[in-house]
């Protein structure tokens, strides 16, 4: 702290005649707790707050409480929706000047956070200290349900609908929900018909990257998941998975109309259509529909054979 007895102003006035009339930053003020300096006492009150955890401006909306009122202001704006920084590039509005700066990295490329451990670069520092974990295997959040353990707050968060059962993000083309908004966005893919990941072997196109790393197996011949009862192997782990069935005898997936129960996903969407009367294949000679592809497929020999 200053000494005792000498005012901030006779400090300046010291300062500014000793240095003949020019005014000169100098860190009179120090913390206590943790030496950190200051050149005035109201930052130094201010920065007390980090220590003492004292939050004296108070949000009227929402209670949220803050040490610092340029931090209850900025906060206002979720509030009132007020985004005052905009991006000359792309016209992208912003609450906060420190968002709009990290936001122009998207059109610059800048990566100024480098990962000391293998040269990874990020555009924003809280990007670079999730990376960190991956080096260090810390998981700091923990689920208090389960136990299980997590590298960030948000995969913790996104675990605890597994629990809660929330599902907050919804379809609105049929009204499916999910968990995250990443599986919503896949979702949507099956109303658009969008096939973004593409196979360079074949062509063939999936709308989930999981989907295209297991069809390239097929090229590959690479079987990774192996059934521990009877030692088939599979491609992928979802293929696995279904196979399991056949030896616990599972079926999780149950027709609504007559309770019917399932193996697997497919074969319940199949069986739906005994009661929808849905008949999405259809011939291109002769205009009949079915059910089902296979259905399908043995009616295209007729044509063969009459054809031959």
């Amino acid at each position: 702290m200053a000494s005792s007895g000498v005012s901030s102003d006779d400090m300046e006035r010291s300062l500014e005649g000793e240095f003949g009339g020019g005014m000169v930053t100098a860190k009179c003020y120090e913390c206590e707790e943790c030496s950190k300096q200051f050149s005035r006492m109201d930052d130094l009150r201010t920065h007390m707050r980090t220590h003492t955890g004292e939050k004296p401006y108070k949000c009227e909306e929402c209670s949220k409480q803050f040490s610092q009122l340029g931090n209850l202001k900025t906060h206002m704006r979720t509030h009132t929706g007020e985004k005052p920084y905009m991006c000359e590039e792309c016209s992208k509005q912003f609450c906060q000047l420190g968002d709009l700066k990290r936001h122009m990295r998207t059109h610059t490329g800048e990566k100024p956070y480098r990962c000391e451990e293998c040269g990874k670069q990020f555009t924003d520092l809280g990007n670079l200290k999730k990376h960190m974990q991956t080096h260090t295997g810390e998981k700091p959040y923990r689920c208090e349900e389960c136990g299980k353990q997590f590298s960030e707050a948000g995969s913790l968060k996104r675990h605890m609908r597994t629990h809660t059962g929330e599902r907050p993000y919804r379809c609105e083309e049929c009204s499916r929900q999910f968990t995250q908004p990443g599986s919503l966005k896949t979702h949507l893919r099956t109303h658009t018909g969008e096939k973004p990941y593409k196979c360079e072997e074949c062509g063939k196109q999936f709308s989930r990257m999981g989907d295209l790393k297991s069809h390239m197996q097929t090229h590959t011949g690479e079987k990774h998941y192996m059934c521990g009862e009877c030692s088939k192997r599979f491609s992928c782990l979802y293929s696995l998975k279904n196979h399991m069935r056949t030896h616990t005898g599972e079926k999780p997936d149950v027709c609504e109309e007559c309770s019917k129960q399932f193996r697997q996903l497919g074969n319940l969407k199949s069986h739906m259509r005994t009661h929808t009367g849905e008949k999405p294949y259809r011939c291109e000679e002769c205009s009949e529909q079915f059910r089902h592809r296979s259905s399908l497929k043995k009616h295209m020999q007729t044509h063969t054979r009459h054809n031959s």
